[in-house]
């Protein structure tokens, strides 16, 4: 399977791992185009011209923040609700505490955000928007939900129907992969092989 210099055949290999052609085309094909839509989402480009385009005076790791002192349930899930601390900001953004702690300061100082007492422990402080705060998170997100639903506009309602569904349940793919490993550790082990074997291929020569 290996060919020249290591390299994989990787259809064959998804072949003789048991799965089937129909499936390995969509693998192939969501694969390539989840890159592309990676490296388009960390340019943010709709975050940036949303902030461009309403004047808000922030960066997107300060709005990134304001949205995690809101945290809106749709967005946030089971880390969303309760009171925020800082540590519950740092956790929902997964960032480290001391920056999420920076941004939170900063927004502080520029009134986005206002530190208060915890009704259900006064030695706790926690960390809520204020009304202009509130105002960013809600017309960012406003301007989001404005460009998608005029995409989606020109969807089918039988098209949406079934798009949400199986989007939620794609977004679960990832907690897939250590059972998949664990079950391919044979093939995973090979192409371990493979890398090693192409790293010899030089001193060979």
């Amino acid at each position: 399977m290996p060919g020249s210099g290591g390299t994989i055949d990787v259809h064959t290999l998804l072949h003789r791992a048991g799965i089937d052609a129909a499936t390995i085309e969509a693998v192939t094909g969501i694969d390539a185009l989840m890159q592309n839509w990676r490296r388009r989402a960390a340019k943010r480009e709709l975050g940036h011209k949303a902030l461009v385009d309403l004047k808000i005076g922030i960066d997107l790791a300060q709005l990134d923040v304001l949205c995690a002192i809101e945290a809106p349930a749709d967005e946030f899930g089971e880390m969303a609700g309760g009171e925020t601390m800082v540590a519950s900001v740092a956790e929902r953004l997964a960032i480290d505490p001391s920056r999420a702690s920076r941004i939170v300061a900063e927004m502080v100082e520029m009134d986005y955000a206002r530190r208060a007492v915890s009704q259900a422990d006064a030695r706790r402080t926690i960390v809520e928007l204020t009304a202009s705060g509130k105002a960013v998170v809600a017309a960012v997100r406003a301007y989001k939900f404005l460009i998608m639903g005029d995409f989606f506009s020109e969807w089918s309602a039988e098209e949406l129907g079934r798009f949400l569904p199986l989007l939620r349940k794609f977004a679960k793919w990832s907690e897939h992969s250590e059972p998949a490993a664990a079950k391919f550790a044979a093939e995973i082990a090979m192409l371990a092989q493979g890398i090693a074997s192409s790293r010899l291929e030089p001193l060979r020569g």
